[in-house]
């Protein structure tokens, strides 16, 4: 039970990063029907820029975070603008073939600036073991989930409660009906890039600081299970990606703790086959009928 109990908490943790990144996933293609493979890379940065901050500059924590959300949702608007705006009326393929096309530009860039060996993630989060019976938690696993769930509370109150949150709701359901209803559609959709990247920026933080390692490659696999949270929970629906992400990461983590970790893989990505073959909506996404 100990050994149960200390997996869960891991799966928690590992979670809650899934968790972060799939809402990137999931606002984006809520908004404009894109889902942007890029995202991956957009969080590998936001490690990156954490590490020069906390190596070079010796910035406190906050500011550590703080830059580097700001940073990349500065470079996700940029993204937007340059490489999706203009393909925003043509054909859906085209969009996603951009999307993979910035991806694998974004990684070639980091290997240019960055170098392909793996830099090594200082402790920037203070270290201590907490003991409660016979389960040590640490305070890095502690903050990382905590620092989660508040953005993404934080999140959830923006979109319910503030003019903007409604503004990106209105462009979800209905662009066109926005637009007739005075709704700026492209500081919409811009603020959802912006939003989404600094939130896939600070997963990409906790991320290296859970496993060490920040390197040009890293985005990829964290990035492809948190874009199966967003459809296993229903992609398009913010709780739904909170959702998928902490149930990826529980399903992960037990894997690798009571069958094998060359399995824990596999059996993520059949997750997304059987959501896909069963209920392609996700757990919290509705079937909807579309005119023609």
């Amino acid at each position: 039970m100990n050994l149960f109990l200390q997996q869960v908490i891991n799966g928690l943790n590992v979670g809650s990063i899934y968790a972060l990144i799939a809402i990137g996933y999931t606002m984006v293609y809520g908004i404009i029907k894109l889902i942007n493979f890029a995202h991956g890379e957009i969080m590998m940065f936001g490690a990156y820029f954490a590490f020069i901050a906390a190596t070079s500059f010796q910035m406190p924590v906050w500011a550590v975070l703080l830059l580097s959300m700001t940073i990349m949702a500065i470079i996700g608007v940029a993204i937007e603008f340059v490489a999706y705006r203009p393909l925003r009326n043509a054909p859906r393929l085209s969009a996603l073939i951009t999307a993979i096309g910035v991806s694998l530009f974004l990684q070639n860039l980091a290997l240019i600036i960055f170098k392909p060996e793996p830099k090594v993630m200082p402790k920037i989060f203070p270290e201590m073991i907490i003991k409660i019976g016979s389960i040590e938690i640490s305070s890095t696993t502690l903050i990382t989930i905590g620092l989660s769930l508040v953005f993404m509370v934080l999140l959830d109150l923006y979109i319910r409660k503030t003019k903007q949150g409604r503004a990106m709701r209105a462009v979800s359901e209905d662009k066109d009906a926005a637009i007739l209803m005075g709704v700026n559609v492209n500081r919409t959709i811009s603020l959802t890039f912006a939003l989404g990247s600094a939130l896939g920026a600070l997963g990409g933080v906790l991320y290296s600081v859970a496993y060490i390692q920040v390197y040009p490659t890293m985005g990829v696999m964290p990035g492809l299970k948190a874009f199966i949270a967003a459809v296993l929970g229903g992609i398009g629906i913010v709780p739904g990606a909170m959702l998928g992400g902490f149930i990826i990461g529980m399903v992960e983590t037990l894997t690798k703790a009571y069958l094998s970790t060359t399995w824990a893989d596999a059996i993520v990505f059949g997750i997304l086959i059987i959501v896909l073959l069963f209920k392609p909506t996700g757990i919290l996404g509705k079937n909807t009928r579309e005119k023609v």
